[in-house]
């Protein structure tokens, strides 16, 4: 696999099972400062830590809107405490404003001036490791965990199972097992099993001879033969009939698929990567998946960690996604904050959509930065209590609680500058469209008289 972290820092090498058996360093990860996304780890080695502008760990990068001794950080072998140093600017944690001097519990991530922390119970891989780009895709330690794991056992099995949400990457890891074992240089065939009609399961999978059924009017290869010395990728494999899974475990137990049609089987050197963003023993249970299958099929497996416990990588994708659309817009501290807030049940694959539609918004408003503002109201966020898990969950309603402070500091704005909408979008940062939106949103009043001139940069 193809290393550049040209534009991220050395690594000091690849996980090992060393990573994970040393003792954990709870302490905060940098992902925002200075306008610029990040991938610090800040450790703390002894009963506290102080953040501020100059902290040794942030290295060149000071945020001007943060104070000296800005906040204090402490973790109770459970949770992470912080307290507000009497700040100029103040401490947000998880989207609220902390009173001086009162410690508040830290879950997702605390606000100092423009920069963002995200407390973490082990900042040491990514304090030896830091994020790297690997064959395109930034990868931080907890997901480069997983692509070793996948190259072990593409070198010592001849099958995977991954299980992961819609959109962390199945794909990508499943060419990683491909590339990683002894058949590289041979075929890697993607097939997403969901998007096959059941009618034509056992003639794509398996192949067809000529006169085999009506119209087949010449030997067709199925997706196996077409494997054939390299690597069958079955996403959403549960998605297959009952029928053609018997079929397919008699061809992995044996090595033969024999073709619609065909009065011999042929020979086959395939090996199988499935992926399911369901439990493949639950399905097992409710019959939905064969037991014999599953236990082809169903081990070893390896975990895909959500998005939102990579938030190391967010912030990176995030901005790389915003320059990707348009190179000269900024990033406003709130979007990146409203995006670590959010869950992301579709992961990378949501954010870079959202994000996309987010810098649309704010090039149509004429903005120079994209804020949470330029955000749809559900982007990022669970569609239904019914379909979320309890962290998920909670991570909406964090994002709900960011949207009520966000409409507070504007309601301030408007009050100190009488109405004034220009005035108050200058004092916010933002586009003066963006805030007219906000206040039709939240149906707020404002002045009609205005100044002339946009808003300048804050």
């Amino acid at each position: 696999m193809a290393r550049d972290v040209s534009t991220l820092g050395p690594s000091e090498g690849s996980l090992d099972a060393g990573d994970f058996a040393r003792a954990r360093t709870p302490g905060l990860v940098g992902v925002y400062g200075a306008g610029a996304a990040l991938a610090v780890a800040l450790p703390l080695r002894g009963e506290s830590l102080e953040v501020g502008r100059g902290t040794p760990s942030l290295g060149e990068t000071e945020d001007p809107r943060m104070s000296r001794r800005h906040a204090r950080i402490r973790f109770d072998g459970q949770r992470f405490w912080v307290t507000d140093l009497g700040s100029q600017n103040g401490t947000f944690v998880d989207g609220e404003r902390l009173p001086v001097g009162a410690p508040r519990e830290a879950r997702r991530v605390i606000r100092m001036g423009t920069s963002l922390f995200v407390p973490s119970a082990d900042v040491g891989p990514l304090e030896r490791l830091g994020v790297e780009r690997i064959d395109g895709f930034l990868r931080g330690p907890s997901f480069r965990a997983v692509l070793d794991e996948v190259s072990r056992t593409a070198r010592l099995g001849t099958s995977l199972h991954l299980h992961g949400e819609s959109g962390t990457g199945k794909e990508g890891v499943a060419r990683a097992f491909h590339s990683s074992g002894p058949r590289s240089t041979g075929p890697f065939i993607a097939v997403n099993c969901a998007a096959i009609p059941q009618a034509l399961a056992e003639r794509l999978l398996f192949g067809a001879r000529r006169g085999a059924y009506s119209g087949a009017e010449a030997d067709a290869q199925g997706y196996l033969q077409s494997a054939d010395g390299g690597t069958l990728f079955l996403d959403e494999v549960v998605e297959l009939d009952l029928a053609v899974q018997a079929k397919l475990l008699r061809v992995l137990e044996t090595g033969e698929v024999l073709a619609l049609g065909a009065a011999r089987p042929a020979k086959v050197d395939v090996r199988v990567c499935s992926a399911s963003h369901q439990s493949l023993r639950a399905l097992v249970a409710k019959g939905r998946l064969r037991e014999d299958l599953y236990f082809r099929i169903g081990r070893p497996e390896v975990v895909l960690p959500p998005l939102r416990e990579r938030p190391e990588e967010l912030t990176l994708l995030l901005q790389e996604q915003v320059h990707r659309v348009e190179p000269d817009m900024g990033t406003h501290v709130s979007l990146l904050e409203a995006c670590l807030l959010r869950p992301w049940p579709g992961n990378v694959r949501e954010l870079l959509v959202e994000v996309r539609g987010a810098v649309q918004k704010a090039l149509a408003e004429g903005s120079r930065r994209v804020s949470a503002a330029h955000l749809g109201l559900g982007a990022g966020t669970a569609f239904g209590d019914g379909e979320a898990g309890p962290a998920a969950r909670e991570l909406s309603a964090k994002a709900k609680t960011l949207e009520g402070e966000e409409r507070a500091r504007v309601e301030a704005a408007l009050r100190k500058h009488s109405g004034n909408v220009s005035a108050a979008a200058r004092e916010l940062g933002m586009h003066r469209t963006t805030l007219r939106r906000l206040l039709e949103r939240w149906d707020l009043p404002s002045s009609e008289r205005e100044e002339d001139g946009e808003p300048g940069e804050k």
